[in-house]
């Protein structure tokens, strides 16, 4: 079961020649989820083999337009594909207005429905369920209406050791009680308790997006345990008024979200145009988290399944 992220754009506000705006794309048991689209997302996207057909659902933490301004041309392309069925959008207020004008000057005649539901930015709470996933929003501190995302698989189902159904000769029906967590219970009367027969073939993997911010403790432990956890680090150490008075995030303090949340990995991006060179931010970074990584794009950070 796949649990990727692949990273579209890794620039701040100002453009560069060679880094997009924020963009991201997080694959789940095959299932596709864009995270934030600054300008030139569907390039990027076709650019690095996904297929925007395959999108679940979008998901916007804010709207500043190096996160959001690449959204409305894919919903046109999508239309032009043919995509027929509806695209939740999850995204910050007061983003139905945006849609809403878009939709009546640019695409009035859709093939497929585009849903907005509101991200209450203040809130911890659950946005997205289906039968793997859920995606929860993650409260930001940043100058605008901000949240993060924190997506989590959910418990896998329970697997029968079949070295134990040999041994007990376990029906068919048994073998579904185990599955639902129960002991079995033999002739005899003993009692085998469901811990000896059955096995989680892995553990739930994480992944926490958090956009532009300052630094917080409360979202990293939001994010507590988290596998690989994505935060933007706009500026270096030195730049740290700099990165107070606009919202944003430095190097050290990414890594400080990374400890707070004791995570497994972290990536750092959203970096500003007068760094040429984020090798340099991450290097940085690494002084306190070592277990630190750019946001380069193309980039794919896969979370293996550990048992």
């Amino acid at each position: 079961m796949s649990f990727r992220v692949t990273i579209l754009g890794s620039a701040s506000a100002r453009p560069t020649g060679n880094r997009h705006p924020s963009a991201q794309v997080v694959n789940i048991h095959e299932q596709y989820y864009l995270v934030d689209a600054g300008e030139g997302t569907q390039q990027q996207l076709i650019r690095y083999g996904i297929n925007p057909l395959k999108l679940q659902a979008v998901f916007i933490s804010h709207l500043h337009g190096d996160h959001v301004f690449g959204l409305f041309p894919l919903i046109s392309t999508l239309g032009l594909y043919g995509r027929r069925t509806p695209l939740a959008v999850y995204a910050p207020a007061p983003f139905g207005e945006l849609l809403d004008h878009h939709l009546r000057y640019f695409d009035n005649d859709l093939p497929y429905q585009v849903e907005w539901h509101e991200v209450r930015t203040t809130e911890h709470s659950l946005l997205f369920e289906n039968r793997t996933l859920e995606v929860w929003s993650v409260p930001l501190r940043h100058r605008v209406p901000c949240a993060g995302f924190l997506f989590r698989e959910k418990q896998p189902p329970l697997n029968v050791d079949k070295f134990k159904i040999t041994k007990y000769m376990l029906s068919i029906a048994q073998i579904a009680a185990a599955k639902r967590g129960e002991d079995l219970v033999l002739e005899s009367g003993e009692v085998i308790p469901n811990a000896e027969l059955t096995y989680r073939p892995y553990q739930p993997r994480s992944y926490a997006y958090l956009s532009d911010t300052n630094f917080s403790a409360k979202a990293a432990t939001l994010c507590t345990g988290v596998d690989l956890m994505y935060h933007e680090a706009t500026y270096a150490a030195k730049e740290q008024r700099d990165a107070r008075d606009r919202g944003h995030s430095t190097t050290i303090d990414a890594a400080k979200a990374a400890i707070k949340a004791q995570a497994g990995r972290l990536v750092i991006g959203h970096y500003s145009s007068r760094y040429k060179d984020e090798n340099l931010l991450v290097e940085e970074a690494r002084t306190l988290f070592p277990e630190t990584y750019p946001a380069n794009e193309g980039t794919t950070f896969t979370i293996e399944k550990q048992r």
